[in-house]
């Protein structure tokens, strides 16, 4: 990418861009502000910046149907925390006019509150862009003496502030059901355990600032020969129906594992039983059968990224030779293939969620490319380093837009 002109005076660009434009801290205290900022407001630069926005233009507390600072306040502090830019509802918010005269002059405003990210990823900065529509909404119709203009204007104003106020209730019922749908995850999923001399480590990473979380799982389970099961599972979905759904098939399938006499016939009973799973269609999942004695993993795939086997050398194989369709997917019941690898003393199996690897704009095969290359980079990490390492390097900086499972096992 080219860089910026080093010609260019970006101070000067700011200082004239047409609208009402302002720079705050994530504290939300004014950085700057362009001309057109402190010509349609009415104040001086001096008297901005430094200061809380909020002490700056405090609501009317004469007419509380002016009162918009609440909703100014939230829109620019979800910006800050998602990351994404909020546009507000039409707004009315009058300005004391000339400060401390008690005189509140009428407004009306359209705002939007973008963020600007750091080096770290970080929010360092909110742009605030405010669009005057105070005339326009004045003159709706007609004159702004004219009787049904000013019902039109009551009427424009009305329908703004219900449409903000159900984006609000939808906003605090999404928060609330994530909120459940998370701890309802997190009470389904196994603790991290010791699993004898082995060290293994376990990550789960919620999608960042979505409801779209709660669908993937991990399961260890010691099997009754001596050996280990381990799994993993997405389920297609959100929320509270994903989570239910993924606890009742992590639960089947670590049964099936205990019983079954490979991981084939383990996910093909999890495929019968996702027959009658309300939202398990289509879920995917992988399972590995370790068997310590003969160093080897038996696996089998149901639609689901290959795991990985990262040997002492650097050399990373993903087991991508017994993989069939997701859960349920196919019309008639049919068996699951399965397939053996040695291992060595000391390699490492990781297996995880689509979350870790996909990205909506490229091939799956970048995404196992970066899997491989930081597995080959941290191979003498022990388990939980490791665990940490793969999610710092291979989740966007800007937070996974899908939800992430991991185990990481040294063999």
């Amino acid at each position: 990418m080219q860089d910026p002109d080093p010609e260019i005076d970006y101070a000067a660009v700011f200082r004239d861009l047409p609208g009402m434009v302002a720079l705050l801290s994530p504290e939300l205290v004014y950085l700057d502000a362009n001309e057109d900022f402190q010509r349609l407001s009415g104040r001086k630069r001096e008297e901005l910046v430094g200061r809380y926005i909020f002490d700056v233009f405090p609501e009317n507390p004469k007419d509380p149907a002016a009162a918009g600072m609440r909703e100014t306040r939230e829109s620019m502090l979800r910006a800050m925390t998602t990351g994404e830019r909020d546009t507000m509802a039409l707004l009315r918010y009058d300005i004391e006019d000339p400060p401390l005269s008690g005189r509140w002059v009428e407004h009306f405003w359209s705002p939007v509150n973008a963020p600007v990210r750091g080096p770290d990823g970080e929010v360092m900065l909110i742009v605030h862009r405010v669009e005057e529509v105070t005339e326009f909404v004045r003159g709706f119709g007609g004159q702004s003496d004219d009787s049904r203009a000013r019902v039109l204007e009551a009427e424009l104003y009305t329908r703004a502030r219900e449409l903000q106020q159900v984006n609000e209730r939808l906003r605090t019922a999404h928060a609330r059901e994530r909120e459940v749908a998370l701890a309802l995850q997190a009470a389904m999923l196994p603790p991290p355990r010791p699993v004898g001399h082995h060290r293994a480590a376990v990550r789960y990473r919620p999608a960042v600032g979505a409801l779209n979380v709660c669908g993937d799982w991990y399961d260890l389970v010691d099997l009754p020969d001596g050996g280990m099961a381990v799994a993993v599972g997405d389920v297609v979905g959100h929320g509270l129906p994903a989570a239910c759904a993924m606890g009742q098939l992590r639960s089947a399938l670590s049964a099936a594992c205990r019983v079954a006499d490979g991981p084939g016939s383990a996910l093909e009973a999890l495929g019968l039983y996702s027959r009658f799973v309300e939202g398990a269609e289509s879920a995917t999942a992988v399972t590995t059968f370790i068997d310590w004695d003969d160093h080897t993993i038996t696996y089998s795939c149901a639609g689901h990224p290959p795991p990985a086997l990262l040997d002492p050398d650097g050399t990373v194989t993903f087991l991508d030779q017994a993989t069939d369709p997701p859960l349920g997917a196919q019309p008639e019941h049919v068996g699951r293939e399965e397939t053996s690898v040695p291992f060595a003393v000391g390699a490492t199996l990781v297996l995880y969620t689509d979350g870790l690897i996909e990205r909506r704009t490229e091939d799956i095969d970048r995404g196992l490319a970066r899997l491989a290359d930081s597995l080959a980079r941290h191979r003498h990490a022990e388990p939980e380093s490791l665990a940490d390492a793969l999610l710092a390097d291979l989740l966007p900086v800007e937070g996974n837009t899908d939800d992430t499972a991991l185990i990481v096992l040294r063999l």
